[in-house]
């Protein structure tokens, strides 16, 4: 007797039960049978709609919008993901009649988490789509599959422990092939594989298997959950948190959608709680592990979320100004890249840029002006010293200054505080000065925001 699928259905039986039981979603049961499965319910989502109060003709256009940019066959499927993620979260813009004001439809409450009808489906059957060649391609089955408010935001492939987890990765990349059921992930943002195991790992649409990633939380609710999958699940998957990682760690950075390590997550919450208090500290995340898109994650945040919020990016090295510049820009947020020391004073004086990164030591002489801490920063602090009459910096300012171990000391770090006595400053580092003469950092900056060393990078 063949026990195989049956271990790997005890998996998925307790897998469901978790999501009801403990995680509050909705079962929608069995669909290996049902006709018609696809990545937005109609009916679902249009209900949802109903109950928000929705008028019924800018309900059902919504929708419409929702699906053009869906089954988009002439589009790839990162175009049609990313036009599909821009409507989730951003909402859906319509005017009820011509010449009357845009009203913003919404189809997830990012607020009110609870306000959203969350629930997952077992073994989808979806037929493949039909190909340019006049074939048909073929149909798959996921496992799991989660719906808000009837659209699929994330499918979920389990093995039975004795199997690796990458053969539900590499079977979740297979089905978002062309020749599969590509139409499917045009709204997935969370793709996920597990076992008992090994735990959990995800990643989302198209992303290689080498890059898909495990979570790691030490403290919390869940941490202690005896089952690794279990405990991934509860920690990734519950309603607030899912839909938070959704709309606030996911960019499509120069055509590659990538969603957030933990420590990313963990660095911008924490960071999130230091600006709320009005104070500045350190993050210290080993190298490699994706300071500049936490800085993109942060910055968002506080320009979405803080009244006159802007941001100052500061660097010393002209490929992390260059690279700052490069993947903001990648994600379609404008920041302006100051030309001098002086030029930065003058945007500081005005409200017209939200976003800047500054470079501090290009206009120097890097033969000449190097100090003790190796920042070449004559000139600028030259420029820093020249205000003119009546300045006074505009807005709200959060100073991120990336490997603040060298860059942010001694008369660098007055001049700034001088131009910028209200400002938060919040340094980025892989490498802080640890021993008992190299403490500037933690002298300059304050206490640390968020740690993740090289060890736990190595654990992970």
């Amino acid at each position: 007797m063949n026990t195989v699928g049956q271990i790997e259905r005890a998996t998925q039986v307790r897998v469901i039960n978790l999501f009801r039981n403990r995680l509050g979603y909705d079962y929608l049961g069995d669909r290996t049978d049902r006709v018609g499965n696809s990545c937005i319910e109609d009916e679902s989502l249009k209900r949802w709609l109903d109950m928000r109060g929705v008028v019924d003709a800018l309900a059902k256009r919504a929708i419409r919008v929702l699906h053009k940019a869906a089954d988009d066959t002439s589009a790839t499927l990162m175009n049609r993901n990313r036009s599909v993620y821009e409507l989730l979260r951003y909402g859906v813009k319509l005017s009820p009649a011509t010449g009357e004001q845009h009203e913003t439809i919404w189809l997830i409450d990012w607020v009110n988490p609870e306000n959203n009808h969350f629930a997952i489906a077992e073994e989808v059957t979806v037929e493949g789509a039909r190909l340019s060649d006049g074939g048909k391609a073929s149909t798959k089955r996921p496992d799991i599959v989660l719906y808000v408010n009837g659209i699929a935001l994330g499918v979920l492939e389990l093995k039975r422990s004795i199997v690796s987890v990458s053969e539900g990765i590499r079977q979740n990349l297979d089905n978002q092939k062309r020749e599969f059921i590509q139409p499917f992930f045009a709204t997935m943002q969370w793709i996920m594989a597990g076992n008992d195991s090994e735990g959990l790992r995800y990643g989302t649409i198209e992303t290689p298997e080498k890059y898909y990633l495990r979570w790691v939380e030490a403290d919390g609710e869940f941490a202690t959950e005896p089952n690794l999958l279990d405990r991934h699940l509860l920690q990734l998957c519950g309603k607030t948190r899912f839909l938070e990682l959704i709309h606030n760690f996911i960019v499509f950075d120069a055509g590659v959608k990538k969603v957030c390590r933990q420590n990313q997550y963990f660095g911008v919450k924490n960071s999130q709680d230091f600006i709320l208090r009005r104070e500045g500290g350190i993050i210290w995340h080993t190298q490699g592990s994706g300071k500049t898109l936490t800085m993109v994650w942060l910055a968002k945040w506080i320009l979405e979320n803080r009244p006159d919020g802007r941001v100052l990016i500061v660097t010393d090295r002209k490929e992390l100004d260059e690279q700052v510049e490069r993947v903001f820009k990648g994600v379609n947020l404008a920041i302006y890249r100051t030309k001098s020391g002086a030029d930065l004073v003058e945007r500081l004086n005005t409200s017209t840029e939200s976003l800047l990164c500054s470079l501090v030591h290009k206009f120097g002489d890097r033969a000449k002006e190097k100090q003790t801490n190796g920042a070449e920063v004559g000139e600028f602090l030259q420029a820093l010293k020249k205000l003119p009459p009546g300045f006074r910096a505009k807005g709200d300012i959060h100073v991120f200054v990336d490997e603040c171990h060298r860059t942010q000391s001694g008369d660098l770090h007055k001049a700034m505080k001088k131009i910028l006595p209200d400002s938060i400053f919040i340094g980025f580092t892989g490498t802080p000065l640890l021993r008992d003469d190299k403490k500037r950092s933690i002298e300059v900056f304050g206490r640390y925001i968020h740690t993740y060393k090289f060890d736990q990078a190595v654990r992970e």
